[in-house]
């Protein structure tokens, strides 16, 4: 019950999202900060160059800050907003060392918008259901299985970030209905920087620890990056017992995905442009006068395999696969 009524809520989201998408919405003369934890990886930029171009499109002025991917540089630049002025914040990902950040600018009188990051100070978080992104790879993830075998997980933020505590609290849930499933210990822990690499080291030790046959399948919790390194080590060693899943759908680890015999078989892209671009019209929304919900939801794609991953490829604009 729990569950439908999160869905329920989840969905009334995205129509109020929805309903507002033909308004004739306008930032003339205004100043919006944005900050971004940081622009390597492509989920990030996208999110950040969606901000940017939709807050230029309705005629306000973009006030960019780059974290460089260093969570505490993140939380500093918005002092650097807070010294300019702005006239509103929208603050791309980030973790616990912003919230003092978002008082003071609140404080001021600055209005905070928030990019999968909800916070008490926040006027609207723009994010995707990452509860219905738990629960789906979840049941993908057990089906691809046979509802029976052992998993390993990467899961290094589920307690620093609450978007990778719901994505991962649900897979776990979801798992409760398959008790031949088990997840093993300890899980692992990938590196924020340069994850593909550390995981990629990492699933090499796993898997001298776990013969052929011993593991089933490898799932990283809250994103998808590590599972490029995770894929490369099942190939350097012909494991090809063992299967991935993972959460994000990038263009790159769609066209693993999309490659024959690949291991890497299920996963839940989203939309990052999109969720900026929202996120920009949702400050101009407020400057209009709008009340605005505390989460707004933008659509993910549920991936399942091969065919999925070619089909999600075309219908997310990122081009044709083979």
């Amino acid at each position: 019950m729990k569950l439908k009524l999160i869905t329920l809520v989840s969905a009334a989201a995205m129509l109020f999202a929805g309903s507002a998408n033909a308004e004739d919405l306008s930032l003339a003369g205004k100043r919006i900060g944005i900050a971004v934890v940081g622009t390597q990886h492509f989920w990030d930029r996208e999110a950040f160059n969606g901000a940017v171009s939709t807050v230029e499109k309705l005629g306000g002025e973009a006030v960019p800050v780059d974290g460089g991917r260093d969570n505490q540089v993140h939380a500093d630049n918005h002092d650097i907003l807070l010294t300019n002025k702005v006239d509103a914040v929208i603050s791309i990902l980030g973790d616990a060392a912003v919230e003092p950040k978002f008082k003071a600018l609140t404080e001021a009188g600055i209005p905070v918008f928030t990019v999968d990051h909800p916070s008490q100070y926040s006027v609207n978080n723009t994010t995707s259901d990452n509860y219905y992104m738990g629960t789906t790879i979840g049941r993908f993830m057990a089906d691809a299985i046979g509802g029976k075998g052992k998993v390993a997980v990467f899961n290094a933020f589920e307690k620093s970030l609450r978007i990778c505590g719901i994505r991962v609290g649900l897979w776990k849930y979801v798992l409760q209905d398959y008790p031949e499933i088990e997840i093993i210990q300890p899980e692992l822990a990938e590196a924020y920087a340069n994850a593909p690499e550390d995981a990629r080291k990492k699933t090499l030790d796993l898997l001298s620890q776990y013969p052929e046959g011993t593991l089933d399948v490898i799932h990283v919790g809250c994103w998808d990056q590590p599972a490029i390194g995770v894929v490369q080590a099942l190939e350097e060693t012909g494991r090809t017992d063992v299967l991935v899943t993972a959460l994000d759908g990038g263009p790159d680890t769609l066209e693993i995905m999309a490659e024959d015999g690949s291991p890497f078989v299920a996963n839940v892209a989203q939309q990052p442009n999109k969720i900026g671009a929202t996120a920009a019209k949702n400050v101009a929304r407020y400057f209009a006068g709008e009340t605005l919900l505390p989460q707004t939801y933008v659509d993910v794609v549920p991936i399942n395999g091969q065919d999925g991953a070619k089909k999600a490829y075309e219908e997310l604009g990122y081009g044709t696969l083979d």
